[in-house]
């Protein structure tokens, strides 16, 4: 019982940052998309030729938007795409068949030093974010995975290559090195306190 509060305390702790780099990183690139295109409805533009299940999920998007009364529109669009969306347009094809990458990585990660324009590189970070985001917002355990404090590290890096700010604005109400740092014990004690006030461990 201990073990399954302290997931639930460091999936919660998560949240903020996880919620901050996806919405950070979608903006980035439709920005980046759009100055490349010259259209904010990048995704329609012929000449950037999108994988076929990106353009199957773009379509989705629209479908989404429509049944839900709203008008389709760039940003009506981007905002229901989700975050796999987004890290599967640092796949090789996107290097092959378009202009995005490499010239985009500088234009998504403005604060990203040179040495480290790796495009392999960056869609492993990307990766990684994706599988610990899908983990979290389907509420499963996390607290096994021994690289767990890396890939929070990770998510911070991405947030300060896209904008230092944002990753300012997460430290101000992240905990999880906190959780990390107190371990198993808080939630030992407040287990076995529950535990005798209803009785048990008497």
């Amino acid at each position: 019982m201990a073990r399954y509060l302290l997931n639930m305390a460091l999936c919660e702790s998560l949240y903020a940052s996880l919620h901050l780099c996806e919405i950070g990183l979608r903006n980035a690139i439709h920005r980046e998309l759009t100055k490349q295109t010259r259209q904010e409805n990048w995704f329609d533009c012929p000449a950037f030729q999108l994988k076929q299940r990106a353009r199957n999920e773009i379509e989705e998007a629209k479908q989404k938007v429509a049944r839900e009364q709203k008008p389709i529109t760039p940003d009506s669009v981007i905002s229901s795409l989700n975050f796999g969306f987004w890290t599967n347009l640092f796949d090789s094809h996107y290097v092959q068949y378009t202009k995005f990458l490499p010239a985009g990585i500088k234009g998504v990660f403005p604060h990203l030093p040179k040495s480290q324009h790796h495009i392999k590189d960056r869609r492993a970070d990307l990766e990684k974010i994706r599988q610990l985001r899908n983990r979290v917002f389907h509420h499963e355990r996390i607290i096994h995975w021994k690289d767990l404090d890396s890939r929070h590290q990770q998510i911070l890096d991405v947030l300060g290559w896209i904008n230092p700010s944002l990753q300012h604005m997460v430290q101000a109400v992240d905990r999880f090195a906190d959780l990390r740092h107190a371990g198993l014990k808080p939630w030992i004690a407040i287990v076995q306190a529950n535990l005798q006030g209803v009785g048990y461990g008497r």
